[in-house]
């Protein structure tokens, strides 16, 4: 089972509202399989960006979803 579109869209307006710095791009949808049997699929995105530091340089700013086949959230991490 894979994402539907709709799920990424939804994933990818939570990411863009906590990290506007990413906002626009598309994610990278990979799966994770599972490390014991029977135990549901999961998926990772990943979206990558740049963001300002200090003395105006910009830095890239990668964030990484984790979500179950359902498209809930289950962490989310980001780069500093």
């Amino acid at each position: 089972m894979a994402l539907s579109s709709i799920q990424i869209d939804s994933i990818a307006k939570q990411v863009y509202r906590q990290f506007p710095e990413v906002k626009g791009t598309a994610p990278a949808v990979a799966s994770m399989s599972a490390k014991t049997p029977g135990a549901p699929e999961r998926f990772v995105l990943t979206f990558k960006g740049k963001g300002a530091g200090p003395g105006g340089r910009s830095i890239p700013r990668i964030v990484r979803v984790v979500t179950d086949p359902k498209g809930a959230v289950l962490k989310m991490s980001t780069s500093k």
